[in-house]
């Protein structure tokens, strides 16, 4: 397992627990008077036969204590009986969210692998909890029914090359600005003796272009083709969007500061056209402080 499966697992998720909800609501009865583990567990055990790869079934009662067997591929663990299961993720996120629900990946106690457990309550005729019932399955194979569609697997693939070779493209022109603002230095004889404020600046935009550039790659390559990606947090596309912006309004305040130096000195009557610059940045910088304030809430909630 990689970093990737994690997030094609978090894609996948709605999809997964999508199938699994219909697996219990079809085969599960619920609402209904006279509810007991003998009515409820062939039922269970005719999904578990129905899923090839299924780890194992059992049921819980309305506290979260155990009262079937654990009946795995070849085998039935009758210690596993009275054990206390309130704790578990599967538990108490069904009980609380009144629904059927999906944990996250952790390790099986069966098989030590990576299992995804999904759990469905059970509700009598008053509409009071009465059971719930879980089913384990291998952390591969619900990657497998939650990217079912051959075309998601096709363009999945198809974009994350896409990105490769777009941010291959991106670290190129990065590198040629980078060594065009290097090569200013030595073009244009930078030096403390030969000291030009419109030379430095030129080669401070091309390097912070560079950068801005570079950036851009380096995280389309970390999030979209690694899967690295950082939750609650300005991430993902959100990260992209302000370190980019912010390395054009570093380079464009460059510019127009440079500009103010220039028409100060040789045309005056120019230095409208650097205030329209700087009142450009202006509007940038305060949209952006706009877009991280309202993307920020929205990762928060």
């Amino acid at each position: 397992m990689v970093a990737s499966d994690i997030q094609l697992y978090s894609e996948g998720r709605t999809k997964a627990r999508a199938y699994f909800c219909y697996l219990f609501s079809k085969n599960i009865p619920n609402r209904l008077p006279s509810l007991s583990e003998e009515m409820i567990m062939p039922r269970l055990l005719k999904i578990k036969a129905d899923l090839e790869n299924c780890e194992g079934v059992y049921l819980l009662d309305n506290k979260g204590v155990q009262v079937s067997a654990t009946f795995t591929r070849d085998r039935e663990i009758t210690e596993d009986i009275g054990k206390i299961r309130a704790e578990r993720a599967y538990y108490y996120r069904a009980v609380r969210e009144e629904r059927c629900s999906i944990t996250d990946p952790y390790p099986s106690l069966i098989t030590d692998d990576l299992c995804v457990t999904s759990s469905a309550p059970i509700y009598c005729e008053s509409g009071e909890l009465k059971y719930v019932a879980c089913l384990d399955m291998p952390f591969d194979e619900v990657l497998k029914i939650a990217h079912m569609n051959t075309l998601d697997h096709l363009f999945g693939r198809f974009f994350k090359y896409g990105y490769a070779a777009f941010s291959i493209a991106l670290i190129a022109i990065a590198m040629l600005l980078f060594f065009k603002g290097m090569g200013s230095f030595f073009f244009n004889e930078i030096s403390p003796d030969n000291f030009r404020i419109k030379d430095v600046f030129e080669a401070t935009i091309l390097l912070t272009l560079s950068l801005a550039i570079f950036d851009l790659g380096k995280t389309l390559i970390e999030e979209e083709i690694l899967g690295r990606h950082k939750e609650h947090s300005v991430s993902g596309p959100h990260k992209t969007m302000v370190r980019f912006l912010g390395s054009i309004i570093i380079a464009l305040s460059i510019e127009a500061l440079m500009l103010v130096f220039k028409f100060a000195i040789t045309d005056p009557d120019k230095l409208i056209y650097a205030i329209y610059i700087i009142a450009g940045v202006s509007s940038l910088l305060i949209s952006l402080a706009m877009y991280i304030k309202f993307t920020k809430l929205k990762i928060d909630e």
